[in-house]
């Protein structure tokens, strides 16, 4: 399946005492319908997926795929620190009906993680798999990153089919692209850097900034893919701006607000992640005035 296009990454949103709203989580996804979005990535980073119970977890899969249009492609996150749990996860979300399994580095144990060590996890898992993996690189969070030449073996498992990199260096995209089969697809994880992402060989964005401005993602995307490059630069270079702003501090907390502002529900973040400050949003506001006048209604 072609994975081209642009997914957001998906918050969770909760309830005024703290649970899972399930029911605003269906009021942004038929929302996120009417985009561009070519699909949906669930219990991703963006979605604090760390801090929700499996309950949870379940409730948001099938809220999900219960929401998401005809035709839309559904990505879970499936990682876990253990093997076994990956393999559980994942074929959990096989059974709700996704399409894929984002698979993230285990992480406590940094020192044990060699490559040999992330190589045999990864194809125990897309061993056991019943729908295809998409490894997933996020050392901002775990402090593991996967290297284009364990990339590159990975590539060479027929149920692993792709990547989602968000180091946020393009040379790492370029590598990767470089190392794997021409249908091994690269995802880019990083606002900043769709543009140059796609230009090296990636074939599509998971995106948190997707979840609170989809419209713009998918228009950069669409002016690469017809060959509009310097509106594309211009739109990037936007992109880029906003995403500083609002990622900088508490990212998730920021998409969260813009996602207010915007007529989704975002919401706050759950503890132990706080809210922004009101200075914050303010600064956030007067960001994407230029970019979203409606995203800038206070």
């Amino acid at each position: 399946m072609d994975l081209s296009g642009v997914y957001p990454a998906l918050t969770t949103p909760y309830a005024t005492d703290g649970t899972v709203s399930l029911g605003d989580l269906k009021y942004n996804i038929e929302r996120y319908n009417s985009t561009g979005l070519v699909g949906y990535v669930a219990l991703g980073s963006t979605g604090e997926s760390i801090l929700l119970s499996r309950n949870e977890m379940d409730g948001i899969l099938a809220t999900v795929k219960e929401a998401a249009g005809q035709g839309k492609r559904l990505i879970a996150g499936t990682g876990a620190e253990s093997t076994a749990e990956t393999i559980e996860r994942t074929k959990r979300a096989a059974e709700v009906g996704y399409h894929f399994a984002l698979v993230k580095t285990p992480h406590y144990y940094k020192p044990a993680y060699k490559p040999e060590v992330l190589i045999a996890h990864y194809r125990r898992v897309a061993d056991a798999s019943p729908i295809p993996v998409l490894l997933y690189s996020v050392p901002i969070f775990t402090g593991v990153t996967l290297e284009a030449p364990e990339v590159g073996v990975l590539a060479e498992h027929p149920n692993i089919v792709g990547i989602k990199e968000s180091s946020g260096h393009v040379m790492r995209v370029a590598e990767m692209v470089a190392a794997t089969p021409t249908d091994f697809q690269v995802l880019t994880g990083s606002a900043g850097t769709v543009l140059a992402g796609l230009t090296v060989g990636a074939k599509g964005a998971i995106l948190a900034l997707g979840s609170c401005l989809p419209e713009k993602c998918v228009a950069l995307f669409e002016l690469w893919r017809t060959g509009q490059t310097e509106k594309a630069r211009e739109l990037q270079n936007e992109l880029l701006k906003a995403s500083k702003v609002v990622m900088s501090e508490h990212a998730i907390a920021g998409i969260k607000f813009v996602m207010d502002q915007r007529g989704y529900r975002g919401g706050i973040p759950r503890s132990p992640l706080v809210p922004i400050s009101e200075a914050y949003k303010q600064r956030i506001v007067q960001a994407l005035a230029a970019l979203e006048p409606v995203a800038a209604r206070a």
